[in-house]
């Protein structure tokens, strides 16, 4: 738990603070002050008698108590300092803006771990090293700018980086976005992204607590911590953007399965994030407009319409919302006819609403009351609204905010002249009010927002004595690659639908089994770990001659123990995989099998234990869902089959955590029925 001090201290002392405001320290002083801070602010100086107004002291042995120390000196100063502060001023909140710690190397590592030791032994809290600090309520500990005006409702932000920090508060201010909070962790040496939401999950009051929050996160340390507070603001009203940066690095480790390949740091912060219902972002103007999103009212439906006086903007705008499943639907009959009469000549109704630009409020007035109260069908509107610069548009933005009061419907304002229109746009925020200046990063902004949801929490609902018996059958195995028969054991204790098979060692086994299985065939080599790479998979054998055939060149191949059988099916190609992505846990892949996978990169990817919503929403978001339902004649696969055996692997891998590695390539789904006809699992003991 965060120290109360580190949030709402009565007293903050400076340390390292000074009358030069160029300089970290100074600043940091500067904006305590020119934010008001009401408690006792104290500054550690031994040059200065007197620092901007505030007492100073020369030396840390002379403060009285006191609840926060903000440090701005040299890393190696640090701990010293720490240790008086913590062990005989009673100080539980610190905040370390000073760089030369982790960052740099292990000498620095170290210290940083000395200096939590001593503030975790005396009951202390710690933001940073190498941070800008921290902005709340009662206290503007930071040595940047901009600081934003504090809106209860606005939203929480936490950063891991200080410099992005501020640049996505300039990213967001001019759009109107507000703030609550922002806490910079930097190094996270204590307290890292993860614990401040656990701090805001905790306090949470309905109330009085901002519903937004973003995140902007370089390292995910605890993914569990994350995904439980995560989720569970979220369920109790709250909305969540974020984004991680440094997850470009696909492929870039050794991985001898598919799904291994497939698996990197990228796919399991997707997966978390889906699980936890965070919608994530992979930039500044996408995570502010985003935000902003949030801030406005819940859109109910699909349908939109859009109010406009500039062609361009709206063309490109139902393409986007269009784009992603939202609607533009055409306005017909009598509303149309009825509005028409009171728009200009060459107006239209249709959707885009078109009031020209010649049009003024009385116009937009008309447009906006008609799709509010006569257009039953439309869920929300879009106004777009700039100006080319030959007169004032503050009627018109004032009009919009007072009908952004008014409507039933939510109304999101696009007002795209940051030039021309400046001083209004800046009035128009000044009442409180948000701006998309750009329509396409709105509308994938809110196709983001309208996606993300939470899953109920019954995701894993394996049986007991099923986990039981693949624990106990697990303890038998080595580690490295399963034997067939070892896999389809595991297989079949997890209730994981499978083709027949057997493996055979000699030519009079291959024939008889064969025969028992009716032909065609299917035969693989049993030995090498990629089995296409070595010729070692022949298909639709249809006699006992070719089966003989095949026995013989697959067992010439090196390393080839033996040779495994199974009837040949036909169907939709599928694939299923997990793979151990660290402290994640498990990640589960799905997709079509074939190029979807090897070239169009079609995988969907979520945290194990998967739920039935979960994995719905998986195969939903696949480009090649189509197929599954059937094609020019082809027939569609049993859907709930298929969601029935992808929940069993995630329950497998959550039964045993000790699988690093699982393939099932393909899965062949058919119309009645899925099933898995090639396996391949890795274990590696933890």
């Amino acid at each position: 738990m965060i120290a109360k001090e580190l949030i709402w201290p009565n007293s903050i002392v400076v340390i390292g603070a000074s009358n030069n405001t160029s300089k970290p320290g100074g600043k940091l002083l500067k904006n305590l002050i020119d934010n008001r801070y009401k408690g006792d602010l104290m500054v550690v100086n031994p040059g200065n008698g007197q620092v901007q107004n505030t007492p100073t002291y020369s030396s840390v042995n002379d403060l009285p108590p006191v609840e926060l120390a903000v440090l701005a000196i040299p890393a190696k100063a640090c701990l010293p300092a720490i240790e008086i502060l913590a062990r005989e001023k009673g100080t539980k909140g610190f905040i370390i803006i000073s760089a030369g710690f982790s960052e740099e190397g292990e000498e620095g590592k170290m210290l940083e771990t000395q200096i939590v030791k001593v503030i975790e032994e005396n009951g202390g809290s710690l933001i940073g090293p190498n941070c800008i600090g921290i902005i709340t309520y009662v206290h503007a500990s930071v040595f940047t700018t901009p600081v934003p005006k504090l809106d209860q409702m606005g939203c929480d932000f936490i950063s891991s980086s200080g410099a992005t920090a501020v640049f996505i508060m300039e990213s967001g201010i001019p759009k109107g976005l507000h703030f609550a909070s922002v806490f910079s962790v930097g190094n996270s040496a204590q307290i890292g992204v993860e614990d401040v939401l656990e701090f805001m999950d905790e306090v949470f009051d309905p109330e009085t607590s901002t519903r937004v929050k973003l995140l902007y996160i370089e390292s995910i340390k605890n993914p569990d911590k994350l995904l439980k507070h995560a989720s569970s603001l979220i369920r109790k009203g709250c909305k969540i953007a974020a984004i991680k940066a440094g997850s470009s690095d696909a492929g870039s480790r050794a991985a001898s399965s598919h799904t291994g390949a497939m698996a990197n740091s990228d796919s399991a912060v997707e997966a978390l994030f889906r699980k936890a219902g965070i919608v994530r972002c992979y930039g500044r103007e996408e995570l502010t407009t985003v935000a902003n999103v949030f801030m406005c009212r819940e859109l109910k439906g699909k349908q939109m319409a859009i109010i406009t006086h500039a062609g361009g903007p709206a063309v490109m705008l139902t393409d986007s919302l269009s784009g992603g499943g939202l609607q533009v639907p055409p306005i017909k009959g009598p509303a149309a006819e009825s509005l028409l009469k009171k728009m200009h000549p060459g107006s239209s109704a249709a959707n885009p609403i078109d009031v020209l630009a010649t049009g003024g409020v009385e116009q937009m007035e008309a447009a906006i009351e008609c799709v509010d109260k006569e257009l039953d069908f439309i869920d929300g509107m879009c106004i777009i609204f700039g100006s080319p610069g030959l007169s004032s548009v503050e009627s018109i933005y004032s009009l919009i905010d007072e009908k952004m009061k008014s409507c039933k419907k939510p109304i999101y304002p696009i007002l795209p002249s940051v030039i021309n229109a400046r001083e209004e746009i800046n009035s128009f925020l000044a009442k409180g009010r948000i701006n998309f200046p750009d329509e396409v990063v709105f509308a994938e902004a809110l196709v983001k927002e309208r996606k993300s949801r939470i899953y109920p929490d019954n995701a894993h609902d394996f049986d007991d004595s099923v986990t039981e018996k693949l624990r106990k059958l697990f303890q038998e195995f080595p580690e490295g690659y399963l034997a067939p028969e070892q896999v389809q054991q595991l297989l079949d204790t997890a209730g994981i639908s499978r083709i027949p098979e057997k493996v055979v060692t000699s030519f009079e086994e291959a024939v008889s089994t064969a025969l028992s299985f009716g032909f065609p065939v299917v035969m693989k080599v049993v030995g090498p770990i990629h089995k296409t790479d070595v010729g070692g998979v022949l298909l639709n054998l249809s006699n006992y001659e070719e089966v003989e055939d095949a026995f013989d060149t697959l067992m010439g191949i090196p390393e080839a123990t033996g040779v495994l059988i199974q009837p040949m099916l036909r169907g939709r190609e599928l694939f299923v995989g997990a793979s151990r992505e660290g402290s994640f846990g498990h990640v589960v892949m799905i997709g079509l099998g074939g190029i979807f996978i090897e070239v169009l990169k079609d995988v969907q990817s979520g945290l194990a234990p998967l739920g039935e919503e979960e994995v719905r929403d998986m195969i939903g978001n696949l480009k090649g869902k189509k197929l599954l339902e059937g094609v020019r004649g082809q027939a569609g696969i049993d859907i709930a089959k298929w969601i029935q055996l992808i929940r069993a692997v995630s329950n497998l891998v959550t039964a045993v955590p000790e699988i690093a590695e699982m393939d099932l390539n393909p899965v062949m789904g058919l119309s009645d029925r899925v099933v898995a006809v090639d396996a391949r699992i890795r274990i590696e003991k933890m």
